[in-house]
């Protein structure tokens, strides 16, 4: 796309995300996403969404940790409320997120996730709340 509104009137959407979990304990998960192409917006920084799914998944992952889910899914941590704020944001190198428990029950488990950037600056912070599947 060569301007904004090139892309806004785009019906076609892509990209990619990935990310590595670097350390999982039973009271913390960290993970990196590299920043690249698949995952900024048209101004060039990473889109929310790619932020709120790093978060998401791993809280789900410290959740895992302490309540490991069955061969079918079930305990699998559902998340049944994310709330969000964004800080700041950045346009290449890597972002952490570092996810603990505010919260850990058997049925209801609220984790909070902190999404850091550069220099540790704090992008975003998670708030997400999971019940086990059934």
């Amino acid at each position: 796309m060569s301007t904004l509104n090139e892309h806004i009137q785009s019906s076609r959407r892509t990209g990619a995300i990935e990310f590595i979990i670097e350390e999982r304990s039973a009271d913390c998960v960290t993970s990196r996403m590299p920043v690249q192409e698949g995952i900024l917006n048209p101004f060039g920084v990473v889109q929310a969404g790619a932020l709120l799914w790093l978060a998401d998944v791993t809280a789900s992952v410290l959740v895992l940790e302490a309540q490991p889910a069955d061969d079918r899914g079930e305990g699998f941590p559902l998340a049944i409320d994310l709330h969000t704020c964004l800080f700041g944001n950045q346009r290449d190198g890597a972002i952490r997120a570092e996810a603990r428990f505010v919260r850990q029950g058997r049925r209801v488990s609220v984790v909070r996730t902190r999404i850091l950037g550069k220099d540790s600056k704090l992008l975003a912070e998670v708030t997400s709340t999971h019940v086990p599947a059934r």
